[in-house]
C-alpha cells in the first residue's frame, strides 16, 4: 500500500469521529473571536494525535498553531481551519467543514510523517466572516503563517473546483455628526447628520461608473436618528469596498472618503471614518498548487474542471485567504456541498453543512488536502515552482494595478 493509499485508509477509519467534530461545530456556531468550544474541540484532537499544539497565538484566544514534525523540519505546509459562524444563519458558509478538514487531512498525513521529510502545521483562524470589528484572523496571523512554505485550505460550495481569484476588501464606517433642533420649530438651528450619510451614498452611486468594472461599493445604514421630529445629531454608515487587486481598492477607498468630506462640507456636519476590520488582500491563484489538487480529485474518481475552466471562475467575495496567498504559495479547494447555484450565506447552505452531504463534502474535501500536501512533502520541487510562480504573479498584478 503506498502513501497516498496509507493516508486515504486513516481519513476512512476517523470518519465517524471527523463527523462527530463537524456536527458538534455545526450544532454549536459562535461568532468570529469566540470559537471558544470550537477552537479547543480542534486544537484538543489534534493533541491527542501527537501534535504540539500552542492556544492564544498572535494574542488572539480563539486561535491556535498545531505541528507535527517529520525527519526534517523543511519543507512547511499549513493547513487553515476556519470555524466562525455567521449571525442568525450559524454555518451558512461551512467552516464547521473546514476546520474538521483541515485537522482530518494533518492528523492522517501526521501516521505517515516518520517516513517523510518535513513539517505539517495547523493553523486555527478566527474570524473570517467580515462581519465582526477587527475581523481577519489570518490578516493578525499573517507572521506565523508565513513561516510555511505552502498552505492549503478547504471551502464547500456548490461545485467541485478550486479557487482562481477574490477580490481585496476594505471594510469600513462612516459616521457624521450634526446638531439636533426641533425639525419643524427650529430646522435652522439643526445640522442634519443623516443628510449628510444620505449625500454620501448618492455620491457613492455617482462615482461607480467612473471605477473599472471589478470595482464594488455596497452599504447600509447603521443609525438614521431618534425621531422624525429631530434632526439627527448623528449617523452613521457600514460599507465594503471590493476591487480585483489591493493596489486598485486603496484608490477606490480615498475616493470614498473624498464622497463623505464632500457630503460633510455641504451640510456643516463633520465626519469620521474608521476601518471595521483588516484589509482583505485578493487572492493570487497558483497553478502548480492547483494542478496537484485537480490531479488528487481524479485520483479520488472525481473529475474536475480543466485549468482553462477554473481560470475563468470569477470570485467576487473576499476572504483573508487572500493576504496569505500575497506571501505564501497557496491553494483554496473548492468541495461541493450544495446543488449548483446554491449561495452561500444562506438557510439552505446553513442546513446542508450539518447533513449527510456536508459529511460528504468533509471527508472528500480532508482526502484532497491531505494528498495535495503529501505531493509536495514528496516532491519539494513543486515548491520551489511554486514560490517562482507567486513572484512572477504579484509583479504582473503590480504592473496591471497601475494601468
Amino acid at each position: 500500500m503506498d502513501l497516498k493509499q496509507i493516508v486515504c485508509s486513516v481519513i476512512d477509519e476517523m470518519r465517524d469521529r471527523l463527523i462527530e467534530i463537524s456536527d458538534t461545530i455545526h450544532r454549536n456556531p459562535e461568532l468570529g473571536f469566540r470559537e471558544y468550544k470550537a477552537s479547543k474541540l480542534l486544537a484538543g484532537e489534534l493533541e491527542k494525535h501527537g501534535f504540539q499544539v500552542e492556544m492564544g497565538v498572535s494574542n488572539l484566544p480563539t486561535a491556535f498553531k498545531a505541528v507535527f514534525k517529520g525527519k526534517t523540519e523543511k519543507p512547511k505546509i499549513a493547513f487553515l481551519a476556519e470555524y466562525d459562524a455567521l449571525p442568525k444563519l450559524g454555518h451558512a458558509c461551512g467552516h464547521n467543514i473546514i476546520g474538521t478538514a483541515a485537522i482530518g487531512a494533518a492528523i492522517a498525513l501526521s501516521k505517515v510523517m516518520s517516513d517523510l521529510n518535513g513539517e505539517i502545521m495547523v493553523f486555527g483562524t478566527p474570524a473570517e466572516e467580515g462581519y465582526v470589528e477587527n475581523a481577519g484572523g489570518k490578516v493578525l496571523m499573517l507572521d506565523e503563517i508565513a513561516k510555511a512554505d505552502a498552505a492549503i485550505m478547504l471551502h464547500p460550495s456548490d461545485a467541485n473546483y478550486v479557487g482562481y481569484s477574490s477580490l481585496a476588501r476594505e471594510a469600513f464606517r462612516i459616521e457624521f455628526f450634526g446638531k439636533a433642533a426641533h425639525a419643524a420649530g427650529a430646522p435652522h438651528k439643526g445640522v442634519n447628520a443623516l443628510e449628510a450619510l444620505i449625500l454620501t451614498f448618492v455620491s457613492i452611486n455617482a462615482l461607480r461608473q467612473h471605477l473599472k468594472k471589478d470595482a464594488m461599493i455596497h452599504g447600509i445604514i447603521e443609525k438614521g436618528g431618534e425621531a422624525p421630529n429631530i434632526v439627527p445629531d448623528y449617523a452613521s454608515g457600514r460599507f465594503y469596498a471590493r476591487a480585483a487587486s489591493i493596489e486598485y481598492l486603496m484608490e477606490v477607498v480615498e475616493k470614498i472618503k473624498k464622497c463623505a468630506e464632500g457630503a460633510a462640507l455641504q451640510t456643516g456636519a463633520s465626519m469620521k471614518f474608521t476601518k471595521t476590520a483588516n484589509t482583505y488582500a485578493n487572492l493570487i491563484p497558483n497553478d502548480t498548487l492547483i494542478e496537484l489538487v485537480r490531479e488528487n480529485f481524479k485520483l479520488l474518481g472525481v473529475e474536475m474542471e480543466s485549468l482553462d475552466e477554473i481560470r475563468k471562475r470569477k470570485g467576487l467575495g473576499s476572504s483573508d485567504f487572500g493576504n496569505v496567498s500575497q506571501v505564501v504559495p497557496s491553494v483554496e479547494v473548492r468541495v461541493a456541498l450544495v446543488p449548483s447555484g446554491t449561495p452561500g450565506h444562506s438557510v439552505e447552505f446553513a442546513e446542508a453543512a450539518g447533513s449527510e452531504a456536508g459529511h460528504r463534502a468533509l471527508i472528500l474535501g480532508a482526502k484532497v488536502l491531505a494528498l495535495t500536501a503529501l505531493d509536495l512533502l514528496l516532491n519539494p520541487s513543486l515548491i520551489e515552482k511554486a514560490k517562482m510562480e507567486l513572484k512572477k504573479r504579484k509583479e504582473e498584478i503590480a504592473k496591471l494595478a497601475k494601468i
